[in-house]
């Protein structure tokens, strides 16, 4: 039996761990494709290491280097020397003297750089052998010149030809091969060459998939702003580009050099100039890093498979599309189920990428067929197409099979999916469960789709039963639209299963809004619960969770600062729902803070249910229908709206701009008891669970509503406060409020009387509402008085009623809202949902 030598086990044993490193800048998916289409490619690299970086970051470029030689990819490595140069010669007494950016060499200056080139060559050779890997130095024989300009730049080289036998005889040696950019001439002499220069004549012969300048600076950075430049496309930007004031002297000769290297090489080659310790970022993850210039792709959309060119259609359906290659679909077959309803083709000039949706008028679009290169993915072909896409279409239906390579691409650009039969269904743009199901079964109905994708179980009954019937994947990177966007970041799947959840800290688990969070948590695709602290409950298990056996703990000030610092003996969270009471709050979230100082991305997400920092500017108030969304993304500190109040400003804001501010708009609100809060059950017995009580109940109100706190109450100050935001700076919106506690648990109705200054009907007022909250996924607009059965364990607003008063001086609307859901853990979940990035309303069923 054939066994593994020592040295073989060894060397497998080192890429294994090498590759293991690699995934802690990309995902398993995105290194494991880089290391195949690298490992595949003739040449893969020439990397050209400038001069200083040889003297100044010679142990982290030889690293970097052996992180490449472990994993079995051999780069040609060329480097200058240009810093030494002018040290050894400024020592000697030779000035150092340039034409046109060129060195003129004489003898004394060819003698000394010959020396340098071999020491510097040499010692980087020795360093990357400490280090376990195998190198070649070749400081001569690769390049044959004539001279450039004898007479005006003396021993200067042009190259003729590039010679790759020595550089292939290292690298069948298992050798990394080390070059200089000294040339030969035909009698001998050896002759300088620019190593930019160099670099781009060996790039010409062995047409890499990259060719990476390591420099000091990390990239290209614009004249005006100082900004680094992420990518440039030359065929779209190199005309403009050229023109611009800043780029001149050594910028336009660099742009200049690029351009005629790329020119002369496959669209799939790059040149990418980025600093030592950005390497492995840039050739192993979609992001990259420094600057990336590439020719660029020009796109196209075509109504028609002869506008898009059949001939070149069926060529790119015969190689790259999987049904075609293993016989399951002919070509024509394609094309004729493409022409049963109206379609587009998209896809770029080089037909890397071509995409096929099918859009007949009223249904949802298809896309039918999705075909990829490998330079599509390589070259952000393939992103630039899907923003064309996404553009055109607000929803979206396609399927892949489970075993295609691009899989984790189909999930991280879905909103949703489900696999059945080892072939999956993804779709973006369709939110609610009904409305999946529903669209799916009429695709199928239609024919538009192969096969039932359904999963067995959804079916219409419970919500939860309903979330557990498929399952939804956060948008964790957008498509940028522009062509020179950088690769889509992150490609990774993420399954309910297998993705790393959010970890959401729970710091007054015990009462009602408490326990409303669990359960949401509990069915959310994305978050996971990491701690619930409750003083009373402490030590005893998390009743209904499902996701893992979490005990309450009794975590005070201190407790958080040191889980959010790390000094704790599990990770920190990312988020904490602070839910206590009034006043109590601002320990808890100074701890948190504390805990969180001097770490890159700072502290946790903190969202507060209490009304401790409403008022609080630097707090962001967390109404996602009536603010700013983008705010609520951006923050880390988060002020959860009171119950009564959001009612109250759901109500009012579609009439401000009608409303007559000089006059009172009156608000009452009645709560269920809930809202009230709870209070202990008194001491239990030894062994027994404490008992947790509403602090008021249907008996001590007498079946009757009973008002409260009839002035001054703190959500009438929070509605008026951010309120006022939304009228003219200036003006003041003033509300009077009266509460109501009533003999139900849950639920609260509000009715607003509120004054108009232009008349209005009860047809305009309605109209009011719909444009404001028409495209609000938990807001709805009912043709009647709403009613609390209509809300009570449901997740949004509802508002009805409207009626105007005769004189039209005034009119009256209702509004609803679960005081426990929408009123807070709802509000509490959008909040979080945009603040850790995910979309607003996943993990709220809705209707």
């Amino acid at each position: 039996m054939h066994t593994q030598s020592p040295a073989l086990r060894e060397l497998s044993g080192d890429r294994e761990t090498i590759v293991r490193l690699l995934y802690s800048i990309a995902s398993k998916n995105e290194v494991e494709r880089y290391l195949r289409i690298f490992s595949t490619a003739n040449k893969f690299a020439v990397i050209k290491v400038g001069g200083a970086i040889l003297t100044n970051e010679l142990d982290d470029l030889a690293l970097s280097l052996t992180f490449l030689h472990r994993v079995g990819l051999y780069p040609i490595v060329l480097h200058g020397a240009g810093p030494q140069l002018n040290e050894i010669l400024e020592r000697e007494g030779v000035v150092p003297d340039y034409s046109d950016g060129i060195r003129i060499t004489d003898a004394a200056t060819l003698r000394v750089a010959r020396r340098v080139f071999l020491e510097e060559n040499q010692k980087l050779v020795e360093k990357l052998e400490s280090l376990g890997s195998r190198a070649r130095p070749i400081p001569l024989g690769v390049f044959s010149a004539s001279y450039l300009d004898q007479e005006r730049y003396g021993l200067v080289g042009k190259i003729e030809r590039v010679d790759k036998e020595p550089i292939e005889s290292a690298i069948r040696a298992g050798c990394l091969p080390i070059l200089t950019s000294l040339a030969l001439s035909e009698d001998g002499q050896i002759l300088n060459v620019n190593a930019d220069v160099a670099a781009s004549e060996l790039a010409k012969v062995l047409e890499p998939l990259k060719i990476v300048y390591l420099n000091e600076k990390g990239g290209l950075f614009h004249g005006r702003t100082g900004e680094l430049i992420e990518s440039i496309n030359l065929d779209e930007e190199y005309d403009a580009l050229m023109k611009e004031e800043w780029v001149k002297y050594g910028t336009k000769l660099k742009l200049r050099e690029m351009k005629e290297l790329l020119d002369h090489l496959p669209r799939s080659s790059s040149v990418a100039i980025i600093s030592v310790d950005q390497l492995q970022k840039e050739l192993f993850t979609d992001s990259g890093a420094g600057t990336l210039i590439r020719r660029g792709y020009k796109l196209f959309r075509a109504s028609s498979i002869e506008d898009a060119g059949s001939e070149r259609l069926r060529s790119m359906l015969r190689e790259y599309d999987q049904d075609v290659r293993e016989n399951r679909k002919s070509v024509s077959q394609i094309f004729s189920e493409l022409s049963r309803s109206p379609y587009t083709v998209y896809g770029d000039e080089g037909m890397n990428c071509i995409a096929f949706v099918s859009h007949p008028p009223n249904e949802v679009p298809v896309l039918l067929r999705l075909v990829i290169t490998r330079d599509a993915v390589m070259n952000n072909i393939l992103d630039n197409v899907w923003a064309m896409i996404r553009k055109d279409y607000r929803r979206l239906v396609w399927t892949a099979r489970a075993d295609d390579e691009n899989r984790a691409w189909h999930f991280e650009h879905a909103d949703g999916s489900f696999t059945r039969n080892r072939r999956s269904l993804f779709y973006y743009g369709i939110q609610d469960v009904g409305e999946v199901e529903q669209t799916m079964r009429e695709l199928e109905r239609l024919g538009r789709i192969e096969r039932a994708y359904l999963p067995l179980n959804m079916r219409r009954t419970t919500d939860a039963q309903q979330k557990r019937g498929f399952t939804s994947w956060a948008r964790v990177s957008s498509v940028r639209p522009q062509l020179a966007s950088r690769a889509y970041e992150a490609l990774q799947q993420r399954t309910y299963a297998t993705a790393a959840p959010k970890r959401v800290a729970l710091v007054g688990a015990r009462g009602f809004t408490g326990r409303s969070l669990v359960q949401l948590i509990n069915e959310h695709p994305h978050l996971e619960l990491s701690h619930v602290s409750s003083r009373e409950l402490a030590g005893l298990p998390l009743q209904d969770y499902t996701k893992g056996e979490v005990f309450y703990a009794n975590m005070g000030p201190e407790d958080l600062k040191k889980l959010e610092s790390g000094r704790a003996d599990v990770p920190p969270p990312d988020a904490y729902v602070m839910a206590l009471p009034n006043g109590v709050c601002r320990p808890f979230v100074d701890a948190v803070r504390e805990g969180g100082e001097g770490k890159p991305q700072g502290h946790g997400v903190i969202v507060d249910l209490s009304a401790d920092h409403r008022f609080d500017e630097a707090w962001t108030y967390g109404l996602p229908e009536l603010y700013s969304r983008e705010a609520i993304r951006n923050a880390k500190l988060i002020a959860n709206p009171g119950c009564y109040a959001t009612n109250m400003q759901m109500l009012l804001a579609p009439l401000l701009p009608h409303t007559d501010l000089s006059r009172l708009p009156t608000v009452v609100g009645i709560s269920g008891y809930s809202g009230a809060g709870t209070k202990s059950g008194g001491r239990p017995a030894p062994g027994e669970r404490p008992v947790t009580l509403p602090k008021l109940d249907p008996a001590s109100l007498n079946g009757a509503v009973r008002p409260y706190s009839l002035t001054d109450h703190i959500h009438e100050r929070e509605a008026r406060y951010h309120l006022s935001t939304l009228v003219s700076q200036g003006s003041q919106v003033q509300v009077a409020f009266t509460p109501m506690v009533a003999p139900w648990f849950q639920g609260i109705i509000s009715t607003a009387i509120v004054p108009l200054a232009t008349k209005l009907s009860a047809r305009d007022v309605k109209q009011l509402y719909e444009d404001k909250y028409g495209h609000e996924k938990l807001v709805e607009i009912l043709p009647r008085v709403p009613e609390i059965s209509d809300i009570a364990l449901k997740h949004g607003f509802k508002v009805g009623g409207v009626q105007v008063h005769s004189s039209g001086d005034h009119v009256v609307v209702v509004g609803v809202i679960d005081n426990l859901l929408k009123g807070a853990a709802t509000q509490c979940l959008q909040n979080i949902n945009l603040a850790l990035g995910f979309d607003e309303h996943a993990g709220i069923p809705w209707p």
